[in-house]
């Protein structure tokens, strides 16, 4: 034990309990780590060692109070994994992922603690429950059951091992990607290969060739998908080419950082698992508890969806084609040329240049006059930085958001530049959960990677910056707003195939008139964005979608097609999978490369998607009728905001999320609103 007090094993003293992070020392997480599983594990022994009959109090809350101290720190360490991380915290992360799968199987497959549930479970309409209670004994028995906790002791055994190696290699998948996106960020020596980006995008550069000790050099680090945002600006088509060449590399050149074992190992581990649960594998085991409920449900929508987005990607690329001979050249268009000439097209057809947009998009304007201030119109709440407050690095802010009548809402913690040691991607993640039962806060956090320009100058968003703020803000909303009893329900913790849906919905207040006017000034002239520009944006909206459209459902059915193989089924080359796969979708066009090739697709080899990929465009079909609705009931007003934050946003988990939504709408969703955004109809 550390000779200074861990702050783990008490709640925290300070606002919001907020993790007191200068406090932390890394000698406290591994007594933190020890401590949290010997305590809970006697806790749950106290369960189970109970003689009377078994209820919802002595059992189902006494699981949700258990643990304490291991969420704590838990919560932090994998927070900071992902935001923060060091070699010595990479280096406890590979050694606790067994252990800490081995505790959480000791829990749910214990037989004694089972038979418990099942008991509850069997008798559960005559107990008198109220809703949530009800809908924790409905989650717990469906998912201790699926858990595998019915089986004999030997395939119990089994499990555990399986159990154990899929979590040490989800985590070895996460550090070789990390550190193989550091390896193959590009250096550039002359300032005029980055001809096409801006004085920001370039003073970003510049300063990440610094901190990599290469002064008078410029780095353009990656970011997770394949296509990098400065694709569509540098004009030196070998940059360009450099720069898609070294992302789509990772985790395939070998060394110690390649991912193609990991990727094979991980796949048929899975599907080992899911038959010895009793599924045909592990898509069928993962969307049995989701909304979709069945592969087969996935598949019938991505194949209805693929194969007009194909063929509106193949009439795009005819028209940038034409750009290109236009342009006087005569090579053929290449994925490292598509973002380029769809701005030369957008340009051309409707007069919209995104590059010419980053002057109005500086990032507190954003944040202060775009993103809190939509959330002041529709919600009430109000946002106040708290300087006296620190995050886990300098540059994560913190900030108090208040009910309109005063009352606290929670602490929103804001994450914004990339660095060597955040993962890649946008996301968000809860450092304190609410629940009554607790009486805990909230406290959320929104990680972004944006390039850091140097001292002075200002952060310039590009358009789809911009859109992954409000997308990634939408998820804190919903963990801000969830009120629950029970810690399990806390802010997201949904089905997988819907926690996408709020943060999507958010999206729509970007361009909401009320909103776009009161963000999008030029940083130095303070001039609203010309009115013809909006215009010619929401006009302009549609192109591309075949394009983008295509990207990701290429990225959602490689991952259904990873696991949709069987235990018996022998996969060997993971290229050859990968083609094979979205050939079969007719996805496979050179020009149109997958969001996420299998290497360094982190969401289903290491971020908790696997076989959920789908789960952005099944949500947008909720998330594209709500828009309707707004549209159709007045949009902007807190009537419609206090509506969707009681009936969607304050449920939490603590419901079935499509009885929300039947709450919200007064129907199901209608996909049709979907098929209209992405030109799919």
């Amino acid at each position: 034990m550390a000779d200074s007090p861990n702050p783990f094993l008490a709640p925290s003293t300070l606002p919001y309990q907020l993790p007191p992070f200068a406090d932390i020392e890394n000698e406290h997480y591994r007594p933190a780590f020890e401590l949290g599983m010997a305590e809970q594990l006697a806790e749950v022994a106290a369960i189970t060692a109970n003689p009377a009959e078994p209820t919802v109090e002595n059992t189902l809350v006494a699981l949700e109070l258990s643990g304490r101290v291991l969420d704590r720190v838990a919560t932090v360490f994998f927070s900071l994994s992902s935001s923060d991380a060091t070699d010595f915290g990479t280096a406890l992360e590979e050694e606790l992922a067994p252990l800490l799968a081995a505790h959480a199987d000791t829990i749910r497959l214990d037989p004694v603690l089972y038979a418990r549930i099942a008991a509850l479970w069997a008798q559960r309409e005559s107990l008198g429950l109220d809703p949530e209670s009800a809908y924790l004994l409905e989650r717990y028995y469906t998912e201790y059951t699926l858990a595998g906790a019915a089986l004999t002791d030997a395939d119990k055994g089994t499990l555990r091992e399986l159990n154990m190696r899929l979590s040490s290699l989800t985590t070895r998948f996460e550090k070789n990607l990390l550190a193989d996106t550091n390896d193959l960020a590009v250096v550039i020596d002359d300032v005029a290969e980055l001809d096409g980006l801006g004085d920001g995008e370039i003073s970003a550069a510049a300063e990440a060739a610094s901190q990599r000790g290469l002064a008078g050099k410029y780095v353009l680090t990656l970011v997770l998908p394949t296509n990098h945002p400065y694709l569509g600006s540098l004009t030196n088509r070998g940059v360009r080419e450099r720069l898609l060449h070294a992302s789509r590399a990772r985790g395939i050149r070998g060394g110690a950082h390649d991912n193609r074992e990991l990727v094979l190992e991980i796949s048929r581990l899975r599907a080992e698992r899911a038959g010895l649960l009793g599924f045909a594998n592990h898509a069928a085991y993962v969307t049995a508890d989701e909304t979709a409920k069945s592969p087969e449900a996935v598949a019938r929508m991505l194949g209805r969806l693929a194969p007009a987005a194909a063929r509106n990607a193949r009439a795009e690329q005819v028209a940038l084609q034409d750009a290109v001979r236009a342009g006087g050249d005569d090579f053929e268009l290449a994925a490292w040329d598509w973002a380029f000439y769809t701005e030369k097209v957008r340009q051309a057809r409707y007069q919209v240049d995104t590059s010419a947009m980053r002057p109005y998009f500086e990032l507190e304007r954003v944040l202060h006059d775009g993103v809190f201030y939509a959330a002041t119109r529709l919600y009430g709440v109000t946002f106040t930085e708290r300087g006296d407050l620190t995050g886990w690095n300098p540059e994560a802010r913190v900030f108090e958001v208040s009910d309109e009548d005063g009352s606290p809402v929670g602490l929103y913690i804001a994450d914004f530049y990339t660095r060597d040691s955040k993962r890649g991607g946008a996301w968000m993640n809860a450092l304190v959960s609410q629940s009554t039962l607790l009486g805990t806060p909230t406290i959320v956090t929104n990680n972004l990677n944006l390039a850091k320009p140097a001292v002075g100058s200002p952060t310039l968003l590009s358009f789809d910056e911009v859109t992954t703020l409000f997308h990634e803000f939408g998820h804190a909303l919903h963990g801000l707003f969830a009120r629950v009893t029970y810690p399990r329900f806390a802010g997201t913790n949904v089905y997988r195939d819907f926690v996408e849906f709020p943060s999507q919905v958010n999206e729509m207040w970007m361009l909401w008139p009320e909103i776009l006017e009161n963000y999008a000034r030029h940083y130095r002239t303070d001039e609203p964005m010309p009115q013809e520009v909006v215009d010619r944006i929401r006009v302009s909206a549609a192109f591309n979608e075949g394009h983008d459209t295509s990207e990701y459902l290429a990225a959602a059915l490689l991952d259904q097609a990873w696991h949709r193989i069987g235990a018996d089924d022998t996969v060997t080359d993971v290229a050859a999978f990968e083609t094979a796969a979205l050939a079969e979708a007719g996805l496979d066009n050179p020009a149109v490369p997958t969001r996420y090739a299998s290497t360094y697709f982190a969401h289903t080899f290491s971020g908790g998607y696997d076989a959920g990929y789908y789960s952005y465009i099944w949500s947008e079909v909720l998330d594209a009728d709500t828009v309707a609705w707004f549209t159709e009931n007045g949009g902007l007003t807190r009537a419609n905001g206090d509506r969707f934050r009681d009936r969607l946003l304050g449920v939490g988990g603590s419901g079935d999320p499509l009885e929300a939504y039947r709450s919200f709408r007064g129907r199901d969703a209608d996909i049709q609103p979907l098929l209209d955004r992405r030109s799919l109809a």
